[in-house]
């Protein structure tokens, strides 16, 4: 049965969440690779993991979404983008354990199903799972008129990967005097921008479509949708190599102050050198006109570093010199140092 249904009439359109699944098909398939079993459209995504690659398998797995920075996509109409903030604010969490990226899901969810939109939407996913080297599997579209306005929607993605037991890293093994070294962010990647809006949008009054020369050439809603980098790359290369690890942290909601004690040792705290690393003007701009005090900064935003490795002295030229060969940005920001029972776990000196 297709037309004006009752279903329709209630602004659900059955009709066109079946032919975007048609449209997105090819897009999707494309993500595959060795291990995915089923097609796009069934009622479950089936991966057969490859055990000769693993001794123990461990299954690692994590959820998130890109926040309301949906809504600078929704202002700019421009939803190209948004899908690899998603698959980035996954994936980063689970390289942090060691793992491998092996299959992504994502539930797209809106008010009217506008199918062009959310092909942008999907192709973006597709691009950030290819880059990310993992299969997309599966997905869910809801059309709930009602809970969401017309041209708003949300996302939330999900995502396995796995990891030999013995190589599981937890930052158990980290130490007094073991280097901290920062891979460069992207930008703001996916997080603050409620605070992001409320000083752009209704303190300063601009619009996407201003420009501040202060923080680039681009349009400030172009800028704000610079996608999450995903650092599958690099973190796959260097544990490839077999270049040893300590700890590594996923620079995301909760930034430095919030992040960095969760593999941190009881004994142990994280001393940041500010000044180490270049931080991007769109954040000094943020602190100065939104009057943020600097240690709300270092709780809000990446600052510049998007993720974080925490590696003995020795290593620190050769790892260094392995990043900057894949082209990405990274600086020796600080140290591992003994910490005070009563003293804090992260401390910032200039």
């Amino acid at each position: 049965m297709k037309g004006n249904t009752r279903y329709t009439q209630a602004g659900v359109d059955i009709d066109k969440a079946m032919e975007l699944i048609e449209t997105i098909r090819p897009m999707v398939s494309s993500t595959f690779k060795h291990g995915v079993l089923t097609e796009i459209g069934g009622f479950a995504g089936l991966f057969a993991l490859d055990l000769e690659r693993y001794h123990q398998p461990v299954l690692v797995s994590s959820t998130d979404g890109v926040g309301t920075k949906i809504k600078i996509a929704v202002l700019s109409n421009r939803h190209e983008t948004i899908g690899i903030d998603l698959v980035a604010m996954c994936i980063n969490d689970i390289l942090v354990c060691g793992a491998q990226p092996l299959f992504f899901m994502d539930y797209f969810s809106t008010g009217r199903l506008k199918p062009e939109t959310a092909v942008d939407v999907i192709r973006g996913i597709t691009d950030g799972c290819k880059e990310a080297g993992c299969s997309l599997i599966g997905g869910e579209t809801a059309e709930m008129p009602g809970v969401y306005a017309e041209n708003d929607y949300d996302l939330a993605g999900f995502v396995v990967g796995a990891v030999d037991r013995d190589k599981i890293i937890d930052g158990s093994e980290i130490g007094m005097g073991q280097a901290i070294i920062g891979l460069a962010s992207s930008g703001l990647h996916s997080n603050g921008f409620s605070l992001v809006r409320k000083i752009f949008f209704e303190e300063l009054g601009l619009t996407v479509s201003d420009r501040i020369p202060e923080i680039g050439d681009q349009s400030l809603g172009e800028i704000l949708l610079t996608p999450t980098k995903i650092y599958s790359r690099v973190i796959g290369h260097l544990l490839k190599q077999q270049r040893h690890i300590s700890g590594m942290v996923h620079i995301t909601g909760g930034a430095f102050l919030d992040n960095i004690p969760r593999i941190l040792p009881k004994t142990c705290k994280a001393v940041i050198k500010k000044g180490s690393w270049p931080v991007p003007p769109i954040f000094r701009f943020l602190e100065e006109k939104g009057k943020i005090p600097e240690e709300e900064m270092f709780r809000i935003f990446n600052c510049g570093i998007g993720m974080i490795l925490i590696v003995h002295e020795a290593d620190v030229q050769d790892i260094l010199f392995q990043i900057h060969a894949l082209e990405e940005q990274a600086y020796v920001i600080g140290q591992i140092e003994e910490r005070d029972p009563e003293g804090p776990p992260v401390v910032f000196q200039t």
